[in-house]
């Protein structure tokens, strides 16, 4: 794996969308990469911390609150 193949795998890798046998090449290629693979392992871990720091929380519909009340009420009855 070259490592730009690298460097796209593992921006899926943080955000754990890597299937089993990805991740099984993806760490093959982590450690013949070494430091360098994990300095840009961690730039991407940032990068994905500071990207979920900055959205902000959508406040939530009062139709949104009465569905979810009604499906907890439901599964409490049954």
């Amino acid at each position: 794996m070259s490592f730009e193949e690298f460097q796209n795998r593992a921006r899926l890798y943080v955000i754990g969308a890597l299937e089993p046998e990805e991740t099984e090449e993806f760490e093959i290629a982590r450690k013949e990469y070494a430091q360098q693979a994990e300095v840009f392992i961690s730039q991407c871990y940032d990068l994905h911390e500071a990207f979920a720091l900055s959205l902000r929380p959508e406040k939530t519909s009062d139709v949104l609150k009465q569905r979810l009340m009604l499906m907890v009420r439901d599964r409490q009855q049954k």
